[in-house]
């Protein structure tokens, strides 16, 4: 069987997380003036190499970049292979270059998942070895075709993963100290802060108004807004992407340098003032040398101080969002006292969760009136622990933990919370 032709276009598919699928769709248009259609769990937008590409260097919310190779019915993993023979993957890779294969499953009847990659992979290297006597190697590190192979009841769909790496790995990062790089940091993906501030349509425009993160951690949150507000790619600094070995994109190599120079040539001064801090002395730290590393360290300011007294940095009310801290993070510098909450997987609603919150909240009504709060949390009590009622809550996954982003309108008043809050101050 003659393989088919690699389409000039098709119906590429990014993942998303839980929540951002039609966040990412609104992203998908803008950035490439295309319809998109969103479903549970990615988006869908038809184009070609170019568009893949663009995608790659610009969408935030986007997990990966997947493009179609093949798909069709299956009942065992025999079929699952003769559906890989079909692929011309003679235009997709060389035999001295290097595949990984990575399956996933949604009530699919195959007892075996390994089984099936691995019927693929072999699918893949007998049509190279048959066409050119070579096949080429398995690299579960830094392979050059990543594919990704999805599984459903019946019918399933091999895709070329053109990311490589996901795409919440801006490219910034402390290899060395691990994803956050201080023990006990829970982590906060790239595509996640950016999903937050777009839930907040938060773009870093003047009418926008200035952004803190009171509680920083390792400054994900600002490093992404202040990206945003100064125009920077969120690809920019990544080292490469999957497609810049894969065949069909070779030819538009002169097409990828005029899109990296673009995006370099748009970065800008930020029109927002941008502020984050940590009660920590070592995550504010942290945080700053992640944002030297990002480019942005001066569209940000730091400073070390306690959520819980930190007054506003500007007159202009503006937008408070966060991750709420836990741990160590809540303790305040020099007073060797903790006022420690449960870790976000585990919120209970009770104890010192609920004083932290309420002390929170007593502190905010106080001192931001006329800000906007936007906080991702588990707990869906989190606005009955800080007496505040809500005007938006939108759902949102942080991997496998169901999320809601919640809003809070900011206005003065007093009640019994913020009058202990206030002593607490």
């Amino acid at each position: 069987m003659t393989p088919a032709p690699i389409p000039r276009e098709v119906e590429l598919f990014l993942p998303a997380a839980g929540g951002a699928e039609a966040l990412l769709a609104a992203e998908v248009t803008r950035l490439c003036g295309l319809p998109a259609e969103h479903a549970r769990g990615g988006v869908w937008v038809r184009g070609n190499a170019e568009t893949a590409m663009r995608l790659n260097l610009h969408s935030r919310l986007a997990q990966r970049v997947l493009w179609p190779v093949i798909d069709g019915p299956y009942r065992d993993e025999h079929d699952l292979y003769d559906l890989a023979r079909r692929v011309d993957w003679m235009s997709w890779i060389t035999p001295q270059q290097t595949l990984r294969v990575d399956t996933n499953a949604q009530r699919s009847p195959l007892r075996s998942l390994n089984f099936a990659t691995l019927r693929i992979k072999d699918a893949i290297c007998d049509v190279m070895r048959e066409a050119c006597g070579e096949r080429p190697s398995v690299d579960t590190q830094r392979p050059d075709l990543p594919l990704a192979l999805y599984l459903g009841p019946d019918h399933a769909v091999l895709y070329v993963d053109t990311s490589g790496e996901a795409l919440f790995k801006r490219g910034w990062r402390d290899a060395r100290g691990g994803r956050e790089g201080v023990k006990g940091e829970a982590p906060l993906k790239e595509t996640l802060a950016a999903a937050m501030l777009a839930a907040a349509d938060w773009q870093g425009r003047p009418e926008d108004g200035p952004l803190l993160d009171p509680c920083c951690g390792a400054g994900t949150i600002a490093i992404e807004a202040a990206q945003i507000a100064c125009g920077m790619a969120p690809g920019l600094l990544r080292r490469h992407f999957a497609f810049e070995r894969q065949g069909p994109f070779l030819p538009h190599r002169a097409a990828w340098q005029q899109m990296r120079r673009d995006a370099e040539a748009a970065v800008h001064a930020p029109a927002v003032p941008i502020f984050a801090g940590d009660v920590s002395f070592r995550m504010t730290d942290f945080a700053q040398r992640n944002a030297e590393r990002a480019g942005v360290a001066d569209a940000i300011s730091f400073k070390t101080a306690d959520a819980l007294q930190r007054l506003p940095p500007v007159a202009v009310p503006g937008v408070l969002m966060l991750n709420p801290p836990y741990g160590e993070r809540i303790e305040a510098k020099g007073s060797g006292q903790s006022r420690a909450v449960a870790p976000r997987e585990g919120f209970d609603g009770g104890g010192s969760s609920a004083e932290f919150y309420g002390a929170l909240a007593a502190h905010w009504k106080r001192h931001y009136p006329g800000w906007r709060a936007w906080l991702l949390s588990p707990d869906m009590k989190l606005p009955s622990l800080m007496r505040l009622k809500e005007s938006a809550r939108v759902p949102m996954w942080n991997g496998p933990m169901e999320c809601r982003v919640f809003r809070f309108d900011l206005v003065a008043g007093s009640n019994r919370g913020a009058r202990a809050g206030e002593a607490d101050g």
